[in-house]
């Protein structure tokens, strides 16, 4: 009966989770950054949407790879402390954050869609029973995400990374934008340099 309840609680939180595979369409966006990692952000569903788009001198196959291997993202990103696996789609993600901020985590479904040319990778929250909360740390139950990649020539990939920049515990608001272009530029910039490291060695 337990499994019954934690499966049709899976359900139903994907039914009411924050999709983001729309992030293409979406309209209102506010530009942040520009340079080689642009950031922009806008409001979508009454959560802050933030964007970050660049261009890899890497193939789609290698940067998909990548953010795939969700097991390293330890290794691959600096301010992921840790990952556990709870399902074969299901992952906790666990971030450090600067002092004084608390730490934050997440709990999320990734799904995958392979294209010739164009990759999608899109993560939503659920609830998850042994997804355990780290002490100093703030859940975030709304996380969503989604990666889209997309083939300009054989080692030349455009890649959008959007996220819900919500931060929740005591991050203050008015340092939101300030967080978003940081955590944007990172994320790209630590993928780039994780991928030239692999061509390397």
């Amino acid at each position: 009966m337990k499994k019954l309840f934690a499966v049709l609680g899976l359900a139903l939180n994907q039914l009411f989770s924050l999709d983001l595979h729309g992030i293409e369409t979406m309209t209102g966006w506010e530009n942040l950054q520009s340079g080689a990692v642009s950031i922009s952000w806008c409001t979508y569903d009454n959560f802050p949407i933030s964007r970050a788009e660049t261009v890899l001198n890497h193939s789609i196959d290698r940067i998909s790879m990548a953010i795939q291997d969700l097991d390293h993202y330890p290794d691959i990103f600096d301010r992921v402390t840790k990952t556990n696996r709870l399902e074969t789609d299901v992952v906790q993600i666990v971030l450090d954050m600067p002092f004084p901020f608390d730490g934050r985590d997440y709990i999320v479904k990734y799904n995958i869609e392979n294209l010739d040319d164009h990759w999608v990778f899109v993560f939503t929250a659920v609830d998850h029973p042994k997804g355990i909360l780290d002490p100093d740390h703030v859940r975030l139950p709304n996380a969503a995400g989604i990666w889209i990649l997309t083939a300009l020539e054989p080692n030349k990939t455009k890649v959008i990374y959007a996220w819900n920049g919500e931060l929740l515990g005591n991050f203050p608001d008015f340092g939101l934008t300030r967080a978003w272009v940081t955590q944007g530029t990172e994320v790209l910039n630590w993928l780039d340099e994780e991928l030239t490291k692999r061509n390397n060695s």
